[in-house]
């Protein structure tokens, strides 16, 4: 790998796990540590829908608590295995994106329960650009070659789109 390659990798991966880490350690720890069930709002907002019943508000509030906690915990585990060497597979940062997309997608079922289709086309973008970072990760060593950035320059110092300009 030259140094464009290495610091594309490093700062993209940088990027995803400082996002999708806290994002998802802040959503969890507000529903698993520091709630006691779903706010007042979020109660009145659901109140007289099937998920007031099945499972309950409370329980829907913590199953998805549980669901963005995993997430953060499948990051944290991804660090620790060094995943984010780049002869490493991924496994566990790409199971807490696909996870993040399945909680995605239940918080938007929740969102079209109750109309609110504003917040079911944000829940939808989230999703689709969870999607886009799976396809990233896939896209860079050790699942392509480690010149993922450079090779788009040939030898002769000219890329694929025209001549090359001085660096």
């Amino acid at each position: 790998m030259k140094w464009d390659d290495i610091a594309v990798y490093a700062l993209v991966l940088a990027g995803i796990y400082l996002l999708v880490g806290i994002l998802f350690f802040y959503a969890g720890k507000e529903k698993i540590i520091d709630g006691h069930g779903a706010p007042p709002p979020i109660e009145k907002q659901f109140s007289g829908t099937f998920l007031d019943t099945i499972p309950g508000v409370d329980a829907a509030w913590t199953i998805l608590g549980i669901l963005e906690s995993l997430i953060f915990i499948l990051v944290v585990v991804s660090l620790v295995r060094l995943e984010f060497m780049p002869d490493r597979r991924k496994g566990f940062l790409l199971s807490a994106l696909g996870l993040a997309i399945f909680t995605f997608s239940i918080l938007a079922m929740g969102q079209n329960v109750v109309g609110e289709n504003e917040g079911v086309a944000e829940l939808f973008t989230y999703a689709g650009a969870t999607g886009v970072l799976m396809f990233l990760v896939l896209m860079m060593p050790p699942y392509r070659a480690g010149d993922w950035v450079s090779r788009v320059r040939g030898d002769s110092g000219q890329d694929r789109h025209g001549p090359a300009t001085p660096d």
